[in-house]
C-alpha cells in the first residue's frame, strides 16, 4: 500500500515515519482480531461435534462399511448341506449317512455356485439354503481338489448373484469381511484386514495354490466355500484354510484364480493343468557347479524317478539330473517346478536346463496333462 507523504510546514522536510507505524498498528491489531475470532469459531465447530470426528464416530464408520458390505453380499451366501454314505461300521450301527455343512455364494443368476472342493467331496446328495428361505437341490458341475474350489448348479434362475471383484488390486491392510451360512440361517460375519498377498498354501492333495490371499479375518470350518469381500460387497476371495494352532491365520483362494478355475469347470467339467511325469527332490547347489554355469539359486531339483511313458521320459530326462531353469524361471525347488507348470500350457514346448555329470544341458519337453 503507497502511504501519503505530508510536509512539515515548519521544517519543510517530509517525515512519513509516524503515519506508517500506525497504519502497521492497526493491520497488525486487525489480523490478530481476525485470528481470535476464526480460532473461537473452530473450537465452537469442534465443540458441537461438526468437524473433528470423535473415536465413537470413527468406529461407528468403521461399522457402517462392515454393515454395507454384509447387506450387499448377504442375499449371495448360501449353505451347502451335503450327505454321504457312511462307512460300513456305522451302517452296521444304523448310521447310513454321514452329513456335513459349509457355505458357498451364488456368482450367477442361473443358478452357479461356487464353494471348497473339500465341502462337497464324496457327496451323494447336495442341498443349498438361501437366505429367503429356499431350500434347491444342487449337482456338481464340476470339482477342482488342486485348488480346492467345486462349482455346483441348482436348476433355478433370478437368484442373488454376486459381484466379483478384481483381487489384482487389493492392498495390504484393506479391510475385508468374510461371510458364511453354515446352518441355513442369517449369514455369520467377522472382519478384518488382508494381512499378506502372494502367499502360497498347500491343499490336502499337496499341491500348491499361489498367490493366496492372507486375513486375519477370523473363520471357523463351517465358514469354508464362503466369500470374502471388500467394504463395496464385492467378492475378492473364496475362504478355504484356517492354519491349524495358529491365531488368527486364515487364508481365501484370490477370485481371479477362481474365475480361471470357473471357467475351464463350465467349459471342460475339470481343470486340465501340466505334468512332466518326475519324482524329485530339493538339493543344495554346489558353489562351484551354480558360478560355472551362472546360476544364482543355492538350490536345485534333484530327479529322483522319472515315469514311464511320460513326457519327461520321452525327452530324455534321467534321475540323477538337476533341473535347475524351466522356461525362463529358475527352479529352486519342488514348489518352483509345480508352480512354473502350473503356468504352462499342457502340450507346448518347454525348454528345460539342467545339469548332468557337472556339464549344462539343455532339452525341449512337452509336457501332458497332470492325471486325477
Amino acid at each position: 500500500m503507497r502511504i501519503p507523504l505530508t510536509p512539515d510546514p515548519c521544517e519543510g522536510v517530509r517525515r512519513p515515519v509516524w503515519r506508517v507505524q500506525t497504519e502497521q498498528a492497526t493491520n497488525a491489531e486487525v489480523a490478530q482480531v481476525q485470528l481470535e475470532q476464526l480460532l473461537a469459531d473452530t473450537d465452537h465447530r469442534h465443540s458441537a461435534g461438526t468437524a473433528r470426528p470423535t473415536e465413537a464416530e470413527a468406529l461407528d464408520a468403521y461399522s457402517q462399511a462392515v454393515i454395507r458390505a454384509v447387506e450387499l453380499i448377504g442375499p449371495s451366501v448360501v449353505s451347502v448341506g451335503i450327505a454321504k454314505r457312511a462307512p460300513e461300521e456305522l451302517q452296521r450301527r444304523g448310521l447310513p449317512e454321514l452329513r456335513g455343512a459349509g457355505s458357498g455364494v451364488i456368482i450367477a443368476p442361473d443358478g452357479y455356485v461356487l464353494t471348497n472342493s473339500h465341502v462337497v467331496r464324496s457327496a451323494e446328495r447336495i442341498e443349498l439354503h438361501l437366505q429367503d428361505g429356499r431350500m434347491l437341490p444342487a449337482n456338481i458341475v464340476g470339482d477342482d481338489p488342486h485348488s480346492d474350489l467345486a462349482l455346483l448348479r441348482v436348476l433355478d434362475s433370478g437368484l442373488p448373484a454376486a459381484e466379483l471383484g478384481d483381487s489384482s488390486r487389493l492392498r495390504v491392510g484393506q479391510l475385508v469381511v468374510a461371510v458364511g451360512n453354515p446352518l441355513g440361517f442369517q449369514a455369520t460375519v467377522t472382519a478384518g484386514v488382508i494381512s499378506a498377498l502372494g502367499r502360497t498354501l498347500r491343499t490336502e492333495r499337496g499341491r500348491l495354490i499361489e498367490n493366496v490371499i492372507q486375513t486375519d479375518a477370523p473363520l471357523n470350518p463351517g465358514n469354508s466355500g464362503g466369500p470374502l469381500v471388500d467394504s463395496r460387497g464385492q467378492v475378492i476371495g473364496i475362504n478355504t484354510a484356517v492354519i491349524a494352532g495358529s491365531q488368527g491365520i486364515c487364508f481365501a483362494i484370490p477370485v481371479n484364480a477362481a474365475k480361471w478355475v470357473v471357467s475351464a469347470l463350465i467349459r471342460e467339467g475339470r481343470v486340465r493343468r501340466a505334468y512332466l511325469g518326475i519324482m524329485g527332490q530339493t538339493v543344495s547347489l554346489d558353489r562351484r557347479l551354480a558360478v560355472r554355469h551362472r546360476i544364482e539359486a543355492p538350490t536345485a531339483v534333484r530327479v529322483a524317478e522319472v515315469h514311464a511313458g511320460t513326457a519327461a521320459e520321452r525327452a530324455g530326462i534321467r534321475p540323477g539330473d538337476l533341473l535347475v531353469i524351466l522356461g525362463d524361471s529358475p527352479i529352486g525347488s519342488l514348489d518352483d517346478l509345480q508352480l512354473t507348470l502350473g503356468r504352462h500350457r499342457i502340450g507346448e514346448p518347454l525348454v528345460v536346463q539342467l545339469i548332468r555329470n557337472g556339464e549344462g544341458i539343455t532339452i525341449e519337453v512337452r509336457p501332458t496333462e497332470l492325471p486325477d
